[in-house]
């Protein structure tokens, strides 16, 4: 099984987020994967397994078993992937999907994949820039939120050493889904996202209870663009430097609530507290449910 390692969300080794990524994981079982993952020890590792199901999807496009005989590659490839982490596995994960699809990009030639994820289909598509760069989309699930009880926002302030006065009003606190949960959580101030060191265990309680996967946590610097820092500790990771998921997510609830005009083009920096700069770009289209759009580049390391 070849491990490739990139960094996603940046053209810069040092920045980003790191992921791993297999592109072939026909016949891996979990044990192998999970194992996999805690040895390469990033925030996540994305596992494709070509021929998925070896059903077509319901267009009629086969699922891709690698380059044909003629040495085209296929419109359309179709994927399984399955996300771990060092500790478990995720339903979705937006770096690594953009990792793996500038891989898959590198090795196979650009396109467009349609992957089969444990939350729903996600289409990612990639292109070269005119510097050579693979600059990739995914397009999520159809994004929801829900709200977050008092009782668990306040055990989520606190473990997070903030109070309700270091939020941003004109944000409301809210859990997000665009293939994964996160809650997200404003606070009015620069100067208090930076300042971040909280209560692992506290928080990784309240998290486990509502199934969150990182806490997306931001400032809104201006209409478009945004500062986020995500804790992760249920995947024993303090902190994910670029969260894909997350910020497809809050691309959902800024359109849900009326706090963006869509269509929108929104700008997430995230990574510069760690020392490893990303940036997210996420686009949020009019049309009410449809799926956010997630874009980077990514690459590869060592």
């Amino acid at each position: 099984m070849e491990i490739l390692r990139y960094a996603a969300f940046t053209s810069d080794p040092a920045g980003g987020n790191p992921a791993g990524v297999v592109l072939d994981a026909s016949g891996v079982d979990d044990a192998t994967m999970a194992a996999a993952a805690a040895e390469v020890g990033f925030s996540e590792t994305a596992f494709l397994i070509p021929s998925a199901d070896g059903v077509p999807s319901a267009d009629g496009i086969p699922p891709a078993d690698g380059i044909p005989a003629d040495g085209i590659p296929p419109a359309v490839r179709e994927l399984a992937v399955r996300y771990f982490s060092p500790l478990v596995e995720v339903p979705f994960c937006g770096h690594a999907t953009i990792a793996a699809a500038v891989a898959y990009a590198r090795r196979h030639g650009p396109g467009t994949l349609r992957l089969r994820t444990k939350s729903g289909p996600v289409e990612v598509t990639t292109t070269l820039t005119a510097d050579g760069a693979v600059q990739a989309t995914l397009t999520s699930v159809p994004p929801r939120t829900a709200s977050i009880s008092e009782p668990d926002l306040a055990e989520t302030l606190s473990a997070l050493g903030w109070s309700v006065d270091d939020l941003d009003p004109a944000m409301p606190p809210r859990a997000a889904f665009a293939g994964a949960w996160h809650p997200i959580i404003a606070v009015a101030s620069r100067a208090r996202l930076a300042d971040l060191d909280y209560d692992g265990p506290a928080l990784l309680e309240v998290m486990n209870r509502n199934d969150w996967v990182t806490v997306n946590l931001v400032w809104r610097e201006s209409a478009d663009v945004f500062h986020a820092r995500n804790p992760f500790p249920t995947g024993g990771v303090v902190e994910d430097p670029a969260t894909g998921a997350a910020a497809a997510a809050l691309g959902g609830y800024l359109r849900e609530l009326a706090l963006v005009r869509p269509p929108a083009r929104l700008t997430v920096h995230q990574g510069h507290d760690m020392g490893r700069p990303g940036t997210i770009v996420v686009g949020v289209s009019a049309e009410a449910g449809s799926g956010i759009a997630v874009s980077g580049t990514a690459v590869q390391l060592g």
